[in-house]
C-alpha cells in the first residue's frame, strides 16, 4: 500500500493536469476501493506533515496543487509579471462560463460592446476558452466555451459549481412609460 500511495503523489506530481480516476486505476493497476483508500490517505498525509502541496479534485479528476497559503511564494517564482485579468476579459469570461456555448455576436450584444476579438484572443492563448463548435446560422460563427484550465483556475470541479446567477429584476430593469413615443394614427 505504501508503494502504491508513493506511485500516486509520484503521478500527480508528474501529471500536472488533472488525471481521472480511470487513468490512475489503469496506471497504477488498481481497483476503485483502494485507489479512493490512497487517495484518503494522502490528502491526509500531506495535510498531517504540513506538506506545501495539497491533493485536489478538479476539472473531472485529481491532482497535486500548492496550498494556497504558500501562493505569494510560488508567484514570486513566476517569471510573469502581470497575470491578471483585465475588467473586460473577466465580464467576458463570465459571459462564456454562464452561456456556452455562445458566439462573438453574442457576446458583445450582452456587453454592450463591438469588438471583442483581442479580448477573446487573450482568453484562448490563456487556455480559459475554445472554440467548441459552430453555431448553425448563417455564416455559422464560432462558439467559445471553458476549458479545463478555466476549471482549475477557479478551483471547480465541473461547471455545475459555478454559482446560480439571480434572476434580474424587470421593474429595476425596465424604464418607467410615459406614452409619448406612441404613433399617431
Amino acid at each position: 500500500m505504501a508503494d502504491l500511495k508513493g506511485a500516486l503523489e509520484a503521478v500527480l506530481f508528474a501529471g500536472g493536469d488533472p488525471l481521472t480516476e480511470t487513468q490512475l486505476l489503469e496506471i497504477l493497476e488498481t481497483d476503485a476501493e483502494t485507489l479512493r483508500g490512497l487517495l484518503s490517505s494522502l490528502g491526509d498525509e500531506l495535510s498531517e506533515r504540513g506538506s506545501g502541496l495539497m491533493l485536489k479534485e478538479a476539472a473531472g479528476g485529481w491532482q497535486m496543487v500548492t496550498r494556497p497559503e504558500h501562493f505569494t511564494y510560488v508567484e514570486r517564482l513566476s517569471q510573469e509579471t502581470n497575470r491578471r485579468l483585465s475588467r473586460a476579459a473577466m465580464e467576458t469570461l463570465s459571459i462564456i462560463a454562464f452561456k456556452q456555448p455562445v458566439t462573438k455576436l453574442e457576446i458583445e450584444q450582452i456587453r454592450g460592446v463591438q469588438h471583442a476579438e483581442r479580448v477573446l484572443a487573450q482568453l484562448v492563448a490563456r487556455e480559459l476558452v475554445r472554440e467548441v463548435g459552430r453555431k448553425n446560422v448563417i455564416g455559422r460563427p464560432i462558439q467559445y466555451g471553458t476549458t479545463d484550465t478555466f476549471l482549475r483556475a477557479f478551483g471547480l470541479k465541473n461547471l455545475e459549481d459555478l454559482p446560480i446567477l439571480p434572476e434580474p429584476d424587470m421593474e429595476q430593469l425596465s424604464l418607467p412609460y410615459d406614452g409619448e413615443d406612441d404613433e399617431q394614427e
